[in-house]
């Protein structure tokens, strides 16, 4: 079978990147520009900047990316798109600039959801074996996903409330921590003593989640000590809200592992370069003898090797798209 060759485009939120992957698992050249450095000033992700910067950058990052391999643009068999969920100012100068990459050059455009892509990139390790278990955990998103054949979800639990990774941006933001949330509570866990009693919450036998309560706890924590101006512990916060955060995750996981008897795990999304995740999953999958894929650590942030990884699939089922297709900024792939 001859070999085919994606060219994938990401730009849902602030980071402007392009990839090449062959046969939908073999990272050929990747170029990626974030611009972290400018958003932290705000506190946050501003959409008006992001769109400007990927328009000034998405050229460039294409030639970055060209000038690592030896492949030309005439090599690719598509091109593919993050076209949602994300910002939509950012999505559009993707999105336009796949489209006249595929018209230029007269090759296949395929869309893809962003959170397809995270899914996806754990055939980056090793191809997914089905039926599956995905755990997606990101800013946006915490579910618990059946997947029985490629393109084949199945919600069976999901956040009530917040995402774990809006929590930790919350909690960060009232520990008045730096933007980007999730590392910097990571960091300060790992400095921290295990002094501070959280409620478990959802701690029951259906496969759903919630994180507003215990984000709720923590700001309630923090301005209690404000209140009686005494200070806290901030590392020692940071750890109890991450332990009882994850052991959430770790405990609905294992619960729809035994509900569902499927013995493939996959973690997804931008939460899964959690260390302590990472360890927590390893740990459950070595107890209960299961299979688990993780992305690599340069695959859990958003990047474009997963979306073209993505694609793959979608070129083989000749799913193509056509050029009137928009960005959309809230769109479920479930």
């Amino acid at each position: 079978m001859k070999d085919i060759y994606i060219l994938g485009v990401e730009t849902s939120c602030d980071e402007t990147s392009i990839s090449i992957v062959k046969n939908g698992s073999i990272e050929i050249a990747t170029s990626t520009l974030t611009q972290i450095d400018t958003h932290k000033d705000f506190g946050g992700v501003v959409p008006e900047i992001a769109s400007r910067m990927h328009s000034e950058n998405i050229t460039m990052v294409l030639s970055d990316l060209l000038s690592k391999t030896d492949l030309k643009i005439e090599d690719m068999d598509a091109v593919a798109v993050t076209y949602a969920p994300g910002l939509l100012g950012s999505l559009l100068v993707g999105l336009e600039f796949a489209k006249t990459l595929s018209l230029v050059y007269n090759k296949p455009l395929i869309k893809v959801n962003h959170i397809a892509g995270h899914i996806y990139s754990n055939n980056l390790n090793s191809k997914m074996k089905f039926p599956l278990l995905a755990l997606i955990v990101s800013g946006g998103h915490t579910e618990l996903v059946l997947m029985k054949g490629d393109y084949d979800f199945e919600v069976i639990g999901a956040t009530l409330d917040d995402a774990v990774g809006e929590a930790y941006d919350k909690v960060a933001k009232a520990l008045n921590l730096p933007y980007p949330g999730g590392p910097v509570i990571e960091e300060y866990a790992m400095k921290g003593q295990d002094t501070i009693d959280l409620p478990k919450v959802m701690n029951n036998d259906d496969l759903n989640f919630s994180f507003s309560g215990l984000k709720s706890q923590v700001i309630n924590i923090v301005n209690n000590y404000k209140q009686k101006n005494k200070e806290l512990n901030k590392y020692d916060l940071a750890l109890s809200f991450q332990k009882t955060a994850i052991e959430q995750l770790i405990r609905k996981t294992n619960l729809a592992i035994n509900k569902t008897k499927i013995n493939n795990l996959i973690i997804a999304g931008g939460v899964s370069a959690n260390k302590h995740l990472r360890e927590e999953m390893e740990k459950l999958a070595k107890k209960l003898n299961i299979n688990l894929s993780i992305p690599k650590m340069k695959y859990c942030t958003d990047n474009a090797t997963m979306i073209a990884a993505a694609a793959y699939p979608l070129y083989l089922k000749k799913d193509f798209s056509k050029y009137d297709i928009n960005a959309k900024s809230v769109e479920r792939l479930f």
